[in-house]
């Protein structure tokens, strides 16, 4: 059987492509159903975009690449699209946008889109053999069929979240075609400690200043039995590189070695634990009391102990073990190089017909929206290259 163009994956990108790319379009997709990464995102509410999405959000091998799709379809765009089907939504914090019922109306849209263009969906249905040919491709499904489409369009995402069907299969169709991978890891992923250091004060959250290599972020950091999770540390972990330390400001907003020294003149009988109590949680501090000497009165406290104990508490210096994988990544880091890609179209610059869109190509974003936008910005950038094309 022939189509114009076959896209492999029903998630967030392969089904905005096929909603866009014109007539003569198939999808498949081994999943039961359609856009289930969407269904599970932002606590089922689905994070679809950010009001701040720009290029200096994603990291990737050329931090260039990403521009073009993403000026092309901004979040602005997504956003009026949503809006059009009626689907109502709110910022949560940090320009992240939700729906305000549930993410199964961003699958619905998608679907609806779909099903008007005229694209064919098939779910259950596995690609098991591609290879090209003079009038474009031969592809074997599972199901026994063969479709010899011209185009094929590769939106199968990353390795995160295996348990959701997520594998490898677009960095096999890469190397299948001799194309260069990027090293992938696990990003936006919790750090783990072998020592469980954390157990004690596990469900305790509280806004911090984190910085892992490149990466600086403030947000909530969450202290859990496995180790450090919450957004500061997600971000980060996009950042880090196994053995290397990460750094935590207990106190982002505040200068808290001067604010000790106001409080040494005002309440100088307190305790510090009782002072510091009142900007960190009581459970925190007791931990941290292990670790750093919190003993004595306010007003006994030299200047000298001031500045170190806000030193200990503004670059708080750990090692994680590790982190916890693929298993609860939201996203893959690095994947097809953008130097194998045009960045006008995505498709592969020694493979003509051949697209790579979303997840599987090496941009990745930051935590809240971001990756949803640049899902729907390098489908768009493909589906209108497509309708393009004979």
């Amino acid at each position: 059987m022939t189509c114009k163009t076959l896209i492999i994956g029903a998630g967030a990108a392969g089904m905005m492509c096929a909603a866009h790319a014109g007539p003569g379009v198939w999808v498949v997709d081994h999943a039961k159903a359609p856009g289930e990464k969407i269904r599970i995102s932002g606590g089922g509410r689905c994070n679809f975009t950010n009001l701040y999405t720009d290029a200096d959000a994603f990291l990737s091998d050329n931090p260039h690449f990403a521009k073009s799709a993403l000026a092309r379809y901004t979040q602005w765009d997504f956003i009026d699209l949503v809006d059009r089907h009626q689907i109502k939504w709110h910022e949560k914090t940090l320009g992240q946008l939700f729906c305000d019922d549930t993410a199964k109306q961003i699958i619905a849209m998608l679907q609806n889109l779909m099903t008007k263009a005229g694209a064919r969906l098939l779910l259950n249905t596995s690609v098991t053999g591609i290879r090209q040919t003079d009038a474009g491709f031969t592809v074997q499904l599972s199901n026994g069929q063969t479709l010899q489409p011209r185009n094929v369009v590769v939106a199968t995402g990353g390795k995160s979240i295996p348990k959701m069907g997520a594998t490898g299969f677009a960095y096999d169709i890469a190397a299948q075609f001799g194309l260069r991978v990027t090293d992938t890891r696990p990003g936006l992923v919790p750090y783990t400690f072998a020592d469980k250091r954390f157990a004690a004060i596990s469900g305790v959250s509280t806004p911090v200043r984190m910085t892992a290599g490149a990466g600086r972020f403030t947000e909530a950091l969450l202290f859990t039995h496995r180790g450090l999770s919450g957004p500061a540390a997600l971000q980060t972990s996009s950042y880090w590189s196994e053995g290397q330390s990460v750094a935590v400001n207990l106190s982002p907003d505040l200068d808290i070695g001067q604010w000790l020294k106001t409080q040494r003149q005002k309440h100088g009988k307190k305790q510090i634990t009782t002072l510091l109590a009142g900007l960190l949680p009581a459970r925190l501090i007791d931990h941290l009391a292990a670790e750093i000497d919190l003993t004595g009165r306010a007003g006994d406290l030299p200047d000298s102990r001031i500045d170190t104990l806000a030193d200990a508490l503004t670059n708080w210096h750990l090692t994680p073990q590790g982190t916890e994988g693929y298993r609860t990544a939201e996203v893959t880091l690095g994947g097809i190089s953008t130097a194998e890609l045009s960045a006008q179209t995505m498709m592969t610059k020694s493979t003509p017909g051949l697209y790579f869109i979303g997840e599987c190509v090496d941009v990745t974003g930051w935590l809240g929206g971001y990756n949803f936008q640049w899902a729907w910005a390098s489908a768009m950038a493909a589906a209108k290259a497509l309708v393009s094309t004979p």
